[in-house]
């Protein structure tokens, strides 16, 4: 394999923790100083890492060879970087451990030096407010939420294909001062090869519609095979309060805050009926998505059947009945719910798209769709990558059936049993750390009444 200078540039950077500044001057004459890589090179070269070629010219666009590149994976090890540069680091030192034990860097050594656990989250703040009109009277009514959550994300590498991954939160209502002790949420391990991934576990549940459908965990295995065009095969089962037939589920309403009396105003304004979330559900699924590299049409389909007592029963004073909010007979125990997704990336910024989701076997808001269109390399929010900066903005129009987005992104903008316009906006003033504005303004989809929220959050990562 080779590997062209200019690209390694973005993994050798991992020496630039051993230096803060880029003060020595630049040995290479075809790098001017207006080029993007300038800081990097002048870096590398004041450090030892590379050297050029005896001409004084860096070639930056001529191929390296893999034995060059252990050399500088070498030379940037003796300078023991620490944190995010050192787990890049021992990626490398991984790939290239042939090369390095040549140089007599033994493997041994390497495998002592590496660190097998990654150690990763965030600690996120998050503000919402929904406001609705009343179902029953001509009152409004207001739910505010301060969430809290630590989290942790470690990745911890068992061999050269697999890791294991976990999610750890732990929440605190901040308008109350209480707490919740950590939870696990997710652990899963991830076997990763050239064009085919499986997980097994407790693992996310994000398809390619982008949220409307799900945005949740479920356990069970999946496949993935392909890069470009790529296929995955979902089967598990998904927790008992994920899923369920009803009307107007805007009742699915994150209970941390304030415990029942939040969510109890909220279903008596919004006028939610439907099942209780007490059964689990059984799952099998399939999706198909094309992406471009950067630029070009983007698109793909979905499948989803769920088996689930909850589309038949729910309770009414405690007396199970038919489920009359999800079908005419109250005596449909499944959902089939088809999707498509297409849009078109204009670069590396910006981007427009919309999805559909139908539901085949519900009577009720049996169908979601979403037009979005982004600006900016920071949509939907950062991550441990994320760099001062970086910001994007989005605007669109959601509407989002109970019945077909059955465990959807409920919480940020638009809610599940409403339609309406929504938009945003995620700025970064420093690496790792983002704010969020989302406000989504509508109405619902049965029956009459406005409906609106306003979503704030902040994220540091680590």
């Amino acid at each position: 394999m080779k590997k062209s200078v200019v690209s390694a540039l973005t993994t050798a950077l991992v020496v630039g923790a051993a230096s803060t500044t880029f003060a020595a001057a630049n040995p290479f004459s075809d790098v001017p100083a207006g080029h993007w890589a300038y800081d990097a090179v002048t870096q590398l070269a004041a450090d030892g890492i590379i050297e050029g070629y005896g001409d004084g010219t860096y070639l930056g666009n001529k191929n390296i060879t893999r034995y060059e590149m252990a050399q500088m994976v070498a030379k940037a090890m003796a300078k023991n970087p620490s944190g995010a540069d050192k787990a890049a680091l021992d990626r490398l030192a991984a790939e290239f451990s042939e090369e390095l034990n040549n140089l007599g860097v033994r493997v041994s050594q390497l495998e002592k030096y590496a660190d097998k656990v990654i150690w990763q989250g965030k600690i996120e703040y998050t503000y919402k407010s929904a406001r609705t009109d009343n179902a029953y009277d001509s009152g409004k009514t207001k739910v505010n939420q301060d969430d809290w959550i630590f989290r942790f994300e470690p990745i911890a590498e068992v061999n050269k294909h697999w890791t294991l991954r976990a999610r750890i939160d732990a929440h605190a209502d901040l308008s109350h001062d209480t707490g919740s002790s950590f939870s696990l949420e997710r652990g899963w391990a991830q076997g990763d090869y050239k064009n085919f991934q499986i997980k097994v576990g407790r693992q996310p549940l994000y398809t390619n519609e982008d949220g409307i459908v799900w945005d949740t965990e479920y356990t069970g295995g999946e496949v993935t095979f392909g890069n470009r065009l790529k296929a995955t095969i979902y089967a598990g089962r998904l927790g008992a309060s994920k899923v369920g037939g009803s009307v107007r589920n805007a009742g699915s309403w994150n209970g941390r805050q304030d415990g029942v009396s939040a969510e109890d105003r909220w279903n008596d304004a919004t006028g939610r009926i439907g099942h209780d979330g007490t059964d689990p559900s059984s799952f099998q699924a399939i999706n198909i998505q094309y992406t471009p590299a950067e630029k070009g049409l983007f698109g793909g389909a979905g499948y989803y059947h769920i088996k689930d007592d909850d589309f038949k029963t729910m309770s009414v004073d405690g007396v199970k009945i038919p489920n009359y909010a999800y079908s005419n007979q109250g005596d449909e125990g499944t959902a089939n719910i088809w999707s498509v997704n297409a849009g078109y990336k204009f670069g590396r910024k910006a981007k427009l798209w919309g999805a559909y989701a139908q539901n085949s076997r519900a009577d009720f808001e049996d169908k979601s769709y979403q037009a979005l269109f982004a600006y900016g390399d920071l949509y939907g929010g950062g991550n441990q990558n994320t760099k001062k900066g970086q910001w994007a903005v989005w605007a669109g129009y959601k509407k989002l059936g109970s019945n077909a987005s059955l465990c959807a992104i409920n919480w940020d903008d638009a809610f599940a049993g409403t339609k309406g316009f929504v938009c945003g906006a995620s700025y970064a003033p420093m690496d790792r750390l983002v704010f969020i504005a989302k406000y989504f303004k509508g109405d619902y989809i049965e029956g009459s009444g406005d409906a609106q929220r306003l979503f704030g959050r902040v994220e540091f990562f680590y």
